[in-house]
């Protein structure tokens, strides 16, 4: 089983190190000392903790769809030329970036600032490990 220092924590978290101490001092997520001593929080109760802890930005759109890996958030930057173009478009802290036909960027009316909603329908999701 992984466990990580509170330092390491904090950085999977997108938080501070004193964050995570006041968590774990108030028993929002739970820690042990390893054998050096110093505190770690068990893999399995981080994951736990960080679905738990994830907010959703709510969804603008309510039609119904397939596609689970919905991603709100705004577009941060469009470049384009005749024929395609490139949205990026920051979710949260995820970066998301399409590639689509200027044609349908005019359309719909990206440039940055715009709130959009990116689906992700992919047959291959690789997954790798440090």
């Amino acid at each position: 089983m992984p466990y990580f220092r509170l330092s390491e924590a904090a950085r999977l978290l997108g938080v501070s190190d004193d964050t995570v101490r006041r968590w774990v001092d108030a028993g929002h997520l739970p820690a042990e000392a390893d054998a050096a001593g110093r505190k770690v929080v068990d893999g399995a109760a981080l994951a736990a903790f960080a679905r738990d802890q994830a907010t959703e930005i709510p969804d603008p759109i309510t039609a119904g769809r397939s596609a689970r890996n919905r991603f709100v958030g705004l577009v941060t930057e469009v470049v384009a030329d005749r024929v395609m173009a490139q949205v990026e478009i920051q979710c949260g802290p995820h970066r998301v970036v399409s590639l689509m036909s200027a044609e349908a960027v005019r359309e719909m009316g990206l440039e940055p600032g715009v709130l959009a909603v990116a689906l992700v329908k992919a047959t291959q999701v690789i997954v790798e490990t440090p």
